[in-house]
């Protein structure tokens, strides 16, 4: 699993009991998720499909930072489906983990449309995981 991103969990990250709102939570696993798939897709016209149980494990406070890990696990026609993990930095606790996330390609229309990739491309050789 590839961590591209880190969030530093601020006042306004925080539920009424002073950790992490899971709202907040997801909408950072959706934007990433959905960068991911923007980049391995080649194309800014994909949508969220799915997202399956999202396992709350463990929270974060503030000042904690929170690290998004996503990697490709499938290749469809016109989708591409994620898994996520999110883990904090300074506990080293997972925080929550999302065994699937489906984006799909989508022409002008806002129809499915195949994308014809069937492999991680890296952005970035640095970033390959072995």
């Amino acid at each position: 699993m590839n961590f591209y991103t880190r969030k530093w969990v601020k006042p306004e990250d925080l539920n009424a009991h002073g950790t992490l709102f899971g709202g907040r939570l997801l909408s950072w696993i959706d934007e990433e998720a959905a960068i991911y798939a923007i980049i391995q897709l080649q194309t800014n016209g994909c949508v969220t499909k799915y997202m399956s149980e999202i396992n709350f494990i463990s929270s974060a406070k503030q000042g904690d930072i929170v690290e998004l890990g996503i990697k490709a696990t499938h290749f469809g026609n016109t989708s591409i489906t994620l898994a996520c993990q999110v883990r904090n930095k300074i506990t080293q606790k997972v925080i929550v983990t999302v065994d699937k996330i489906v984006f799909v390609a989508l022409d002008e229309n806002g129809k499915p449309v195949a994308h014809h990739k069937t492999a991680i491309h890296y952005t970035d050789e640095r970033l390959r995981e072995d």
